[in-house]
Formats: structure tokens, C-alpha cells, sequence
């Protein structure tokens, strides 16, 4: 493998710092590019350090929602912006030299990450070099892995590859040994807080969004616009008191708690259909985006997926700590402690993607109703 530290010299670089290049960013605009990732300053610092001096590969590793795919193209406006449009279409994944890929469906298959290194043997068309960005790379599939490791073993002269994954399972270590490793953490309850406050959010709902939200900020900028946030919440936490152990109550509680979660997606949604709106004012300049429709057709479905399994991630906690709280209250014993545990499990199982209303109903069978102990 060549040394790709050498590939591209600093004062060539796009994105290199160029008193001459016209339009060129000035420095203040720099640094506001990277302050623009909140709550990852390490990240920032990490990447705006590299630009001036890329490797052939990154991976980008933390938990969704700690915002790596907009750190991604951040990096790649430092790399190929080398004045301001160009920055701001890198900026919107639209540049021509950047490529952004995610797996249509649950897992990153082989004729995708196929699709990676093809993009990647490809010369720029107006920078010096191509970002390429994986989303999802934790999916890919054995095969899917064994494609990337080839390119980046052997990186095309012109591109950088930016992987973003969640996790690192045993078969993606190889890859990951040949990439710079850039860590990104869930973003706390101090800064995540700080973040709302600076966008505006009423002091009033800052607690409701932060447990909600996880550390994750997209999530939790998403329920910044939802009204319905404590009024979900509010119904979890009945639900102890509601359960008499018999299955016509449970139906009754799953059916009102999908409802809400259904009401949940309407911010999403609104957000969604703004992106599409944004697209088709494109489409009538410049033609049929028909790839560009169909990624965000399939990312639009998983976001509504996920909105809903963080829901019932969100609700899952919400019951958790009540019946936490019943037994500082003086009801310790078996049930709590049996409720707390079945509820753990629930939770597990949602990466298996279960039926809803079944995996509820299966749930509060077996809590235990709160006026009992």
C-alpha cells in the first residue's frame, strides 16, 4: 500500500489554506465550518487537523446521532471547498465530488460496497480529490467487507474514504486497522442542553427532549418540534398504575400508546417532505435526480422506523424508572425487580425489529400493576 500521507501536499490541497485562490474561505469561515459539529470537539479538532493533510481512509465510530454524517461533510467541504459554493454543495452532499452511500436495507451488501469502490476509481471532475462517504458501514455484509477492504488496501491516488459506522464487529476489524479511527461520543446532558438553549428551546420542555433524546441531537432537535413529547410521556408513566391483569386493558394501552407513536412521525414527516420539496426546486433547474430521489426515498423509511423504535426506547426507560422508583419508595421484592428485568429484555429485543403491538402486549402481561404491591 502506498503512503497516502504523502499524496496530497498541504499547499495544493483544496480546502488548504490559499491566500490566492479566489473566493477562497478566510479563516474565521474555517473555523465556523467545524464549530458547527456541537458537542464533539474532539472530533472537530481531530479533522480539522487532518484536512491539511488527508490519509486515504477514515472511520468515523459512535452511536447514531452523534453526528457523523454531518461531520463527514464537513471534512469533505474542508477537502474539496475551494470557495464558498463549492463548500456549500459539499456541505448539502451535492457536490460532484462527493458521494455519499447508504445501504437501501438493513445491511450494506456486496454489489453496494461494489458500488463504493467503483465511485472511488473514479477521477475528480472539479477538486483535486473525491470523498467518498459510507453511512451504515457496522451492516455491511462479509462479502460487502471483503469489496472495501480491496479498495482501501489499494485506495484509488484521488480519494478519501469516510466510513461511518456504530459499531465495529469482529469482521470489520481489518478494515478498520487500515483506517484513522475518529471517535465520536454521545453527546452529554450539559452540552446537548447548551445546544437547545442556543436554537431556542423553552427552558419549560429542555428536560422532557434530553432524557427523550439520548444523546442523540438530531433526535433531540426533532422533538424540539414535537408538542406531543409530554403527553407520550406522561402516558408511559401510567401505565403501572392502568394494568389489572387483564388483556382487555392491555389492548387498550398498546393501541393508545402506537397512536401516540404514530402521531410522533408528523415532525418527521413535515421535515421530510421540506427535503423533498428542496429536491424537486433542483430537479426543475437542473433535470431528473432519479438516484438522489431514490436514496432519500429508502433513508426517509428508515428514519420513520427508527423514529418508532426510539419511541419505544424512550417509553421502555420511562417504565423502567417507575418501577425503580416504587421500590425507593418502599416496595422492594420480587415483582419490581422481575418487571425491571422482563422490560430490559423488551428492550433488547427491539434490534430484531419485532411486531409492536405484540411485544407490548407480550410486556404488560407480565408487569406487575403498581396498586398491588
Amino acid at each position: 500500500m502506498s503512503d497516502p500521507s504523502s499524496r496530497f501536499p498541504a499547499d495544493t490541497l483544496p480546502g488548504a489554506a490559499d491566500a490566492g485562490a479566489a473566493d477562497a474561505l478566510s479563516g474565521t469561515a474555517d473555523a465556523d465550518l467545524w464549530a458547527g459539529l456541537e458537542g464533539q470537539p474532539r472530533a472537530a479538532g481531530i479533522l480539522a487537523t487532518a484536512a491539511a493533510r488527508p490519509v486515504h481512509a477514515y472511520l468515523f465510530h459512535g452511536p447514531r446521532g452523534t453526528g457523523k454524517r454531518a461531520a463527514a461533510l464537513v471534512f469533505a467541504a474542508a477537502l474539496i471547498g475551494v470557495d464558498s459554493r463549492s463548500r456549500r454543495l459539499a456541505l448539502a452532499g451535492r457536490h460532484p465530488d462527493v458521494s455519499v452511500h447508504e445501504p437501501e436495507g438493513r445491511t450494506l451488501r456486496v454489489v453496494e460496497a461494489d458500488e463504493i469502490s467503483f465511485e472511488a476509481s473514479r477521477s475528480p471532475m472539479e477538486s483535486q480529490v473525491k470523498v467518498i462517504i459510507c453511512d451504515r458501514f457496522h451492516t455491511a455484509e462479509p462479502e460487502a467487507v471483503a469489496s472495501l477492504l480491496k479498495t482501501i488496501e489499494e485506495p484509488p491516488p484521488t480519494a478519501v474514504i469516510v466510513l461511518l459506522s456504530e459499531e465495529v464487529p469482529p469482521a470489520h476489524t481489518t478494515v478498520a486497522s487500515r483506517c484513522v479511527i475518529v471517535e465520536f461520543d454521545p453527546v452529554s446532558d450539559h452540552d446537548m442542553r447548551g445546544i437547545l438553549e442556543r436554537e431556542g428551546v423553552a427552558s419549560e420542555v429542555l428536560d422532557d427532549i434530553v432524557v427523550a433524546a439520548a444523546g442523540d441531537v438530531s433526535r433531540a432537535r426533532l422533538l424540539a418540534t414535537d408538542d406531543g413529547l409530554g403527553t407520550r410521556r406522561q402516558a408511559w408513566t401510567t401505565v403501572p398504575s392502568r394494568l389489572d391483569g387483564t388483556g382487555a386493558t392491555v389492548s387498550v394501552l398498546v393501541d393508545e400508546l402506537r397512536a401516540m407513536i404514530d402521531e410522533a412521525q408528523s415532525p418527521l414527516v413535515a421535515r421530510q417532505q421540506a427535503e423533498f420539496d428542496e429536491l424537486a426546486r433542483i430537479e426543475a433547474d437542473m433535470g431528473p435526480q432519479t438516484r438522489q430521489r431514490q436514496d432519500m426515498d429508502a433513508r426517509h423509511r428508515r428514519e420513520q422506523r427508527l423514529l418508532r423504535t426510539d419511541e419505544l426506547r424512550f417509553g421502555l426507560a420511562i417504565l423502567a424508572d417507575c418501577y425503580r422508583r416504587s421500590m425507593a419508595d418502599g416496595h422492594p421484592g420480587p415483582p419490581p425487580v422481575a418487571a425491571i428485568n422482563r422490560i430490559r429484555d423488551t428492550h433488547a429485543a427491539l434490534v430484531r425489529n419485532p411486531n409492536e403491538a405484540l411485544l407490548l402486549q407480550a410486556l404488560f402481561l407480565f408487569l406487575p400493576p403498581t396498586p398491588r404491591w
